[in-house]
């Protein structure tokens, strides 16, 4: 569904509208205002017509294109720029160096974040493959290709997350009505500071859910690859990376197997990456919080229990 026109180019949907407006105020609505204007312009400057129905998410409108000079079909991304959407072309530049299975970044503008993107088969996301073992295996094989790499320099660290999220627990300990989740994030965040010393130092994803890895497309030689897109980048210890393929397509019997079958994959200390995982759910549990909820989300806090052995 689509709100209004704004302006003569674009129809902004009503859900990324209500998303910037929720999360982002007067900022977020500024973005969206502006949207048709900055669409108009890099139409223009990057010699691109469209070439399809726009798509979206909570922080990102995407036109399909096709680049003038050569014919190539891609996607224009317009977003607002904030500290994490800030590091996506560095890492996506990075990743593409490594070959790591990454959106190809064809152009980038600094002032405003603007991408123009490799155009991946929308049609395809990793999340319609029935098979549930399988599609956990494609994502954990991806995610260790990402997580290979170290991160550069100028990207947020999760040390200084870690330590953010320490220092909001009492808080949002205090804001909650049940009296299991409080002792649940108290365990979270317990788990938290035996790791926060060793941050950790590779470019994570921080998004890797099924909906962000798609196909490749033929006409870019990519018919046969999975492919990351949308990152929020920041340097730190893959643990912290496993979280978005437990709550999303959530099933709580799958937590154990899930989680064991990514560690093994990733090569990764089990203890080390539960207690990054565990940090994961302190941190969706603080913003929880701080939203002014009073109960932390269903799913965070079975896949918690399960992690700290409490499920029944």
């Amino acid at each position: 569904m689509h709100g209004p026109t704004i302006g003569c180019v674009i129809d902004i949907p009503d859900a990324l509208i209500a998303t910037q407006s929720k999360y982002n105020g007067a900022a977020g609505r500024a973005f969206v205002a502006a949207l048709p204007g900055l669409a108009d312009r890099f139409l223009g400057e990057w010699g691109l017509r469209r070439d399809g129905a726009a798509m979206y998410g909570v922080c990102a409108l995407v036109l399909p294109v096709v680049r003038a000079s050569d014919g190539r079909r891609a996607a224009l991304k317009l977003q607002a720029q904030d500290e994490e959407t800030a590091g996506e072309p560095v890492a996506l530049r990075v990743w593409g160096e490594a070959g790591a299975g990454v959106v190809g970044l064809l152009d980038h503008d600094p002032g405003t974040g603007t991408m123009l993107l490799e155009r991946l088969d929308e049609r395809r996301p990793l999340s319609e493959v029935a098979d549930e073992r399988a599609a956990v295996e494609v994502l954990a094989g991806l995610l260790a290709r990402l997580t290979s790499v170290p991160a550069p320099d100028g990207l947020r660290r999760l040390g200084d997350a870690a330590e953010r999220m320490l220092d909001g627990v009492a808080r949002a300990v205090a804001g909650l009505a049940d009296e299991e989740e409080r002792r649940l994030l108290r365990d979270c965040a317990a788990a938290v500071r035996e790791v926060a010393g060793e941050p950790g130092d590779r470019l994570l994803h921080w998004d890797l859910h099924y909906d962000n890895i798609l196909a490749g497309r033929a006409d870019e030689g990519r018919a046969h690859e999975w492919i990351a897109l949308d990152p929020k980048p920041l340097a730190g210890d893959p643990g912290f990376d496993l979280m978005p393929a437990l709550a999303n397509r959530f099933d709580a019997s799958a937590v154990r197997w899930r989680f064991d079958l990514m560690t093994e994959v990733l090569g990764l200390d089990r203890e080390r990456a539960r207690a990054w995982t565990l940090g994961r759910a302190l941190q969706n549990g603080l913003w929880g919080v701080a939203e002014g909820e009073h109960r932390l989300p269903p799913d965070q806090v079975e896949i918690a229990r399960r992690l700290l052995g409490r499920a029944e």
